[in-house]
This record gives structure tokens, C-alpha cells and sequence, in this order.
């Protein structure tokens, strides 16, 4: 394997799971209970809108049609009460990837844009407690997504990190933090260009 890289730091949405039905489902339970005139949220409209702030996503689904500062408090309580009984679902290969990696000396990390208890539902309904070194996120530090990896680069002393997304916004926010950007091309993000390596799965990432 190539060792090369120190320390790996993943996105969560579309790059080690896809959980879009279970967020749709949190998005209209949302709506249903504040009566919002807004049309149901499907699974193809939050795909757009994948790897994106909460601000933006909520501009998109429900704009001007409802009380922000209401919808967004129901709508992260909901997120932290349904997800851990909704999930997600695992990509193919993603435990054994992850397993190779951090036999491999690699450090693994997660640094997404979701709410703040996104990652640690993620970590618990996957049974993958002990594999990630640090989990951060916009929720959580009101940080974006580059400030976000420059905090985890500048705390474990790290010279040659990587990060695995698959969205444009991914691409943009890793190259802003300085280090190399591997797309994971089975994601959602679609057409992303600039990225240092692409993957079509993550069994691939042990051999770039």
C-alpha cells in the first residue's frame, strides 16, 4: 500500500453513506408539524442539494414560507431524535477500506457541514466507535468546512493529509485548506473538477 498520506479526512454525505431518505423524511415530519405551505421534499431535490450549509439548503426547500429560527430548532431537534433509528445506509466497502487504512498507521478523521450531532449519529448507527481520531463539523463549531480541516491539520501536526468528498463544494473548501482532494465519483456531486484523484469506489482509496 502507499503510505504516503498521514492522515485521511473523509466527508460523511455521499462519500461513506447515503442517508437522503431518512433526511427527507426529518425535512417533511418538519413541515407537517408547523403546518409550512411548501411542497414535499424528495430524495431528488436534497441530492442537489447535498454537501451544502444548512442555511442554503432551508433558502432552497423553504425560503421566505416559515419562521427560520422555529423551523431550524424543530428541524435539528428531529434530526437528533430520528436519525439514530433511521440511519443510513454504508457504501460497499467502506468498513474494509477503513480497517486497511488505519492498519496502515493512517490517521482517520471526519469533517462534514451537517448539524452538530450528524457525526456522532454516524459513528454510533455504524458501530465504527474507534476509527476516527476527531469529528468536526459545521454544527458543531460553526466553522466551515475549510476552517474546519485547517483546525484538524495545525492540531495533530499533520504534513500531508488528504481529503475524500464528492462534491464540487468539497473540492473547493479542501484545495482552500491547502491539501489534496480525492472525489469520490460514486457519490453525489457530479461533473467535479480540480480534484487530485478520483475514485468510482472506496476500495480504491488504499492505492492512490
Amino acid at each position: 500500500m502507499n503510505k504516503r498520506f498521514d492522515a485521511y479526512i473523509f466527508d460523511m454525505d455521499g462519500t461513506l453513506w447515503d442517508a437522503v431518505d431518512s433526511y427527507a423524511a426529518i425535512w417533511n415530519t418538519t413541515i407537517v408539524q408547523l403546518g409550512v405551505q411548501v411542497p414535499p421534499v424528495t430524495r431528488q431535490k436534497l441530492v442537489e442539494l447535498m454537501g451544502m450549509p444548512l442555511d442554503a439548503i432551508y433558502d432552497s426547500l423553504v425560503g421566505d414560507c416559515a419562521d427560520r429560527r422555529k423551523f431550524e430548532e424543530l428541524l435539528l431537534a428531529n434530526d437528533s431524535d430520528m436519525m439514530p433509528e433511521l440511519g443510513g445506509r454504508l457504501y460497499p466497502g467502506v468498513r474494509e477500506t477503513l480497517d486497511e487504512l488505519r492498519d496502515s498507521g493512517a490517521l482517520l478523521m471526519m469533517v462534514s457541514n451537517c448539524t452538530a450531532t450528524g457525526l456522532p449519529n454516524f459513528v454510533a448507527y455504524n458501530r465504527l466507535e474507534g476509527y476516527f481520531s476527531e469529528l468536526l463539523s459545521m454544527g458543531a463549531t460553526g466553522k466551515d468546512k475549510t476552517a474546519n480541516i485547517k483546525a484538524l491539520i495545525s492540531r495533530y501536526n499533520l504534513s500531508n493529509p488528504v481529503y475524500v468528498g464528492d462534491t464540487a463544494g468539497d473540492c473547493t473548501a479542501t484545495h482552500a485548506a491547502g491539501i489534496p482532494f480525492v472525489w469520490a465519483a460514486y457519490g453525489f456531486g457530479k461533473n467535479v473538477a480540480g480534484a487530485d484523484y478520483t475514485i468510482c469506489s472506496i476500495n480504491e482509496l488504499p492505492s492512490i
